[in-house]
């Protein structure tokens, strides 16, 4: 019971890590369109975010590769939700679909 328990928490530390990198990247573009130093802002990011998520897979799996690999699930698991998340954001609404096909 206690594996079952150590594999659904680093499943949901997964999540966690994803969710937390998936935000950051989605705050990175939105502030980087405004920002004076666009490339100074993502590098920052890019490198804060992957060294975050290093360092909560190393600290998640403690050795064990089941722990690794099931916090990596639920790193893909929040991608697939980040990116449903945008994609549905991004849709127009049917009344912006109508007027785009207006005269």
């Amino acid at each position: 019971m206690t594996e079952v328990l150590g594999m659904a928490l680093a499943l949901a530390g997964g999540v966690l890590l994803g969710a937390t990198f998936f935000g950051g990247l989605w705050w990175t573009v939105r502030r980087g369109i405004s920002s004076k130093q666009p490339a100074l802002l993502f590098l920052g990011s890019v490198l804060l975010r992957t060294g975050m998520a290093l360092a909560g897979f190393y600290l998640i799996a403690r050795g064990d590769w089941e722990r690794l690999l099931a916090s990596l699930l639920g790193f893909i698991m929040a991608r697939l939700f980040a990116t449903r998340l945008a994609r549905a954001a991004g849709k127009p609404t049917h009344l912006e679909q109508a007027a785009s096909h207006a005269p």
